[in-house]
């Protein structure tokens, strides 16, 4: 086995390209970017994370040829180190809260993954990590990713998607006057973040988490929320908040009703890709309807056929949503490996 095993997974991950959606809020027109991450090896932007830290583990001897990869996720993650690891021959065991889309189980079993649920009772996420802690450290050659407090993840995004999003707006002419995320383990607002602000210092960097469960706000469990893979049950060690702007709160109800609408425009893109494009009008409201701010849709609404975002909502006071009209949107080429510029989808 190579030093970088990984390296013929590379053009499967990146490399997405940029959104320029134009909307109407309350009859004045705004346009949102957001990065197509469903298009990654397995419909996510963890594609990114997962590979970065494979090949990191890999290159100081952390993982080696055939060892057992152990994580916790709330699915994304897991469905990522599946696949990467068994396309790289490795095995790997899931610890997965019992409550997660029946579609997330099953792409995990179809995977080749072990997949342990774990109840409430059992402790869910922070259950999750313990039980996965105890059987890499049981395990000879183990290795056990540890997104939440791994910088690894953040570097994913510091060195990719970041680049990647600056050097589309920059083929426009423009640079990001805020950017908003999630945050599920936080490498991805805390990456890009860093790479956005070494091109403009004065940029934005907000985190976005439900308004029923408000984690980053309290620093630990309070309520719960339907946006899967956001807000679990802690604040991630990678998450600085003193680096980071003013949290952003959405209803998962309202990120349900616009994931729903952006689907009907023809983007398929999964709940949290719902509320973080709310929280990105939320932001331009805050600078002004001109602002250039920035986002992603983290995957596909194929891992959430079994939930709410396939039924009907209700329509509540105080949701944005109602209030936002979808006008179209085009897509910025991806980036050329050579020369950093964006190039046609069909270069």
């Amino acid at each position: 086995m190579s030093t970088d095993p990984a390296r013929g997974l590379e053009p499967l991950i990146g490399n997405t390209p940029l959104l320029v959606i134009r909307c109407r809020v309350r009859g004045a027109e705004r346009v949102i970017y957001a990065k197509s991450e469903n298009l990654n090896m397995t419909g996510s932007v963890k594609d990114r994370m997962a590979l970065q830290i494979i090949r990191r583990a890999y290159r100081s001897g952390a993982l080696r040829p055939g060892g057992l990869i152990v994580e916790a996720t709330s699915g994304n993650t897991g469905i990522s180190f599946a696949a990467i690891g068994r396309a790289l021959g490795h095995p790997v065991a899931i610890f997965i809260p019992s409550w997660m889309s029946a579609e997330r189980l099953a792409l995990l079993r179809s995977l080749g993954a072990e997949l342990r649920l774990v109840t409430a009772e059992e402790g869910g996420f922070l259950g999750s990590i313990r039980l996965a802690d105890q059987l890499a450290q049981a395990t000879e050659g183990g290795f056990l990713p540890h997104q939440f407090s791994n910088e690894d993840n953040c570097l994913a995004h510091e060195t990719g998607t970041g680049p990647e999003l600056a050097a589309q707006l920059g083929s426009l002419g423009l640079f990001a006057d805020a950017f908003v995320a999630g945050v599920g383990t936080g490498g991805t607002v805390m990456g890009v973040g860093r790479s956005l602000r070494r091109v403009h210092p004065a940029t934005k960097v907000h985190p976005v988490e439900p308004a029923s469960s408000p984690t980053l706000t309290t620093g630990h469990r309070v309520g719960k929320h339907r946006i899967q893979g956001i807000s679990d049950e802690f604040i991630p060690p990678i998450v600085d908040l003193e680096y980071l702007d003013a949290i952003l709160a959405v209803a998962d109800g309202d990120a349900i009703l616009m994931a729903q609408q952006l689907a009907r425009l023809g983007l398929a893109v999964g709940i949290s890709s719902g509320a973080n494009f709310l929280a990105a009008l939320l932001a331009q409201e805050q600078l002004g309807p001109g602002a250039v701010v920035a986002t992603l849709f983290p995957d596909s609404n194929k891992k959430y056929l079994s939930t709410d975002l396939m039924a009907e909502e209700p329509v509540r006071e105080g949701y944005l949503s109602p209030e936002v009209e979808l006008l179209g949107f085009h897509a910025i080429g991806r980036v050329c490996a050579m020369c950093s510029h964006p190039v046609p989808l069909s270069g």
